[in-house]
């Protein structure tokens, strides 16, 4: 589903059809592109793929669903470098109710009795991916049925996630608790069958929207469990390091091929076990990113603390991409690719589209 190749993944963007996203995204075959575990993990930007559909040349109207989703992700993330830990507290309003702060134990063992969501819940299992659509689902079920505190759960589905961002995780979980909103998303049996083709009934979601605040938990997700995991990282090579070496730093979340390409440079991929202690990831999660990483031509892989690594190249040699997980690096920090030049904390997404969309317009990219 997921090829690692930099040619398969080139010929994903090329594939985009971003009209027919715009009206399918939503449903189980939708025309999505499968590109969020690159991007995720650094190997494309969305400035990439933005500049892709730029180069399409249609009618703004007519890509601008795909290129707001592409917008979601730099938004989470300006949250994320604004807000820093904070995502990982309820933003903006108290969950309530809650009853736990563990994982409904139907959700973790596919058993909810939702049978897509069931085979959706295996297959992220399987393969690493989930429907966007579907994910919201699954966290209506978790948060504002079984009433689970939105963190747990968050860490359990990102830590499947082969396109696992902490931020768009986390801040989409609040969205959708209504930690961050205005209100609790919710999804009835109705709605899961029109966007996935079923035609399920007799549910504990086969209900009206106006009976949802007064549902009362189902029995059977009455029983939760705490989520939590040990990341399985490689074991270090015997390997020489050059010392004073230019130096790129690469991590879980950069991965991107063409950095600095055709310079003589030491390319490095950290894998820091404190960072995957607080962001624990599935053992197919690590490989996919071991499999991407050799796209990086030359790679050597250290595990350990910045520090140490460090200690062995010297600081000053080193270059990395800015990202909250490493403001603890040193050396010289890049900035990474963004869509747009709309940085800081907006306290809404379309507060932060209203100004991306002006700059679009005064580049002529809206007509």
């Amino acid at each position: 589903m997921f090829p690692t190749d930099v040619e398969a993944i080139e010929q994903r963007i090329s594939d985009i059809d971003p009209i027919r996203y715009g009206y399918s995204r939503n449903f189980a075959d939708g025309a999505v592109t499968k590109l969020s575990p690159y991007i995720s993990r650094g190997v494309v930007s969305t400035k990439v793929v933005f500049d892709h559909i730029r180069s399409l040349d249609l009618p703004f109207k007519k890509v601008e669903k795909l290129v707001q989703e592409l917008a979601w992700r730099d938004y989470w993330q300006q949250v994320w470098i604004a807000k820093g830990d904070g995502i990982n507290v309820d933003l903006k309003h108290k969950q309530e109710p809650v009853s736990n702060f563990e994982v409904p134990l139907p959700i973790m063992t596919h058993q909810t009795s939702i049978d897509v969501i069931d085979e959706a819940i295996l297959d992220l299992y399987r393969t690493g991916y989930m429907h966007n659509h579907m994910r919201m689902y699954v966290a209506s079920i978790t948060c504002n049925i079984a009433q689970s505190h939105w963190l747990n759960p968050a860490q359990w589905m990102y830590a499947h996630l082969l396109d696992g961002d902490w931020a768009s995780n986390a801040l989409s979980w609040q969205w959708v608790a209504g930690t961050n909103a205005h209100k609790k998303y919710f999804a009835n049996q109705q709605n899961i069958n029109k966007y996935f083709y079923s035609n399920q009934s007799n549910t504990f979601l086969d209900v009206d929207y106006s009976y949802f605040g007064a549902l009362p938990i189902p029995e059977h997700m009455q029983d939760t469990a705490l989520f939590s995991l040990q990341t399985e990282l490689p074991k270090n090579k015997k390997q020489h390091f050059q010392r004073g070496h230019k130096t790129l730093l690469y991590n879980y979340y950069n991965l991107d091929p063409y950095w600095h390409t055709d310079e003589d440079v030491q390319r490095i991929l950290l894998l820091e076990p404190s960072f995957f202690d607080k962001y624990p990831v599935s053992p197919k999660c690590i490989g996919f990113m071991l499999e991407l990483a050799q796209n990086i031509s030359g790679i050597k892989i250290f595990v350990g603390k910045f520090q140490e690594l460090a200690q062995k190249i010297g600081e000053e040699s080193i270059v990395f991409k800015e990202h909250p997980t490493n403001a603890h690096y040193r050396g010289r920090s890049e900035s990474r690719d963004w869509m747009f030049d709309v940085e800081g904390y907006y306290p809404s997404f379309f507060a932060f589209w209203k100004q991306c969309k002006k700059m679009l317009s005064k580049k002529g990219d809206i007509r």
